[in-house]
């Protein structure tokens, strides 16, 4: 009787040892920050300076000496903050000072001293004296993607006051800080939320140029839209934007970044011979 092939059984699969290989993201293509030579970065300034001009009643340049101020104003909390300059692009440069309080724009180039004002117009920063209200910190503070800003409702307080403007401003937010109580005699100190934003435009618009905030920079509704439109300080935010839907959605569609944007609000106190408070 003939034999019968042996029956080949087999081997048994593995037994599962954990739990299924998770799939591995496809790797983010974050465009790179625009980076201009200097020539290139200070012909795109005299763009927005023309802009500026014809958008921003009350626009105003600086003299030469003026201009110098503000430079070197902004070179020293830059150095206090540790901030390196290493492309070219737009400060917003605050003075807190009662009597100024006034925003100037600054082309910052790494590789050139010779730094270009744009010029500014009014606003408003912390008001003292009155409780509740701080005193805006100087320093060097950063639109960064950690945060996401978000556009005023519109809506009016008890007293009629649309306190971040109308609807659709943006409002920069800077994250907490450590500011000076403004009513208080020891100068203690507590935390706000920092934050750029427009104001009321029918009562409290045309009051900019005098301390009246509760520690926030108020700028004028033109500003806003230019900064908006312009992307003056949110070069980080375009970037986010390529990945995260978030800040595609608060950007405006019709926006026009510009190449020299930056990310930094820088706010100094002539009034003060040196140092933070």
């Amino acid at each position: 009787m003939p034999l019968l092939p042996e029956t080949v059984v087999p081997p048994a699969a593995p037994a599962p040892t954990g739990a299924p290989a998770e799939q591995v993201a496809p790797a983010l293509d974050i465009p790179p920050l625009p980076a201009l030579d200097d020539a290139a970065a200070r012909a795109e300034a005299q763009h927005l300076l023309l802009a500026m001009r014809r958008e921003i009643p009350h626009f105003q340049t600086v003299s030469a000496r003026d201009a110098d101020r503000w430079v070197a104003m902004a070179r020293a909390q830059l150095a206090r903050d540790k901030m390196t300059i290493d492309r070219a692009q737009v400060l917003m440069v605050v003075d807190r000072n009662p009597r100024v309080q006034r925003v100037c724009f600054v082309l910052a180039l790494p590789d050139d001293d010779a730094w270009v004002v744009l010029g500014g117009t009014r606003v408003s920063t912390g008001q003292a004296g009155r409780k509740y209200y701080y005193l805006t910190p100087t320093g060097v503070f950063i639109n960064s993607p950690d945060r996401l800003g978000y556009r005023a409702e519109g809506t009016r307080n008890e007293h009629g006051i649309r306190g971040l403007g109308a609807r659709g401003m943006r409002v920069w937010d800077m994250g907490w800080q450590w500011a000076v109580k403004g009513w208080r005699a020891d100068r203690e100190q507590g935390q706000i939320r920092l934050e750029i934003h427009a104001t009321d435009p029918d009562f409290l618009e045309a009051r900019l140029g005098h301390p009246a905030s509760e520690g926030c920079v108020r700028i004028p509704a033109a500003l806003n839209r230019f900064m908006d439109r312009h992307g003056l300080l949110d070069v980080q935010y375009e970037q986010a934007a390529s990945y995260d839907g978030r800040f595609r959605a608060l950007l405006p569609r019709d926006r026009t970044p510009s190449p020299i944007a930056g990310d930094a609000l820088v706010v100094v106190d002539s009034a003060q011979s040196e140092g933070m408070i």
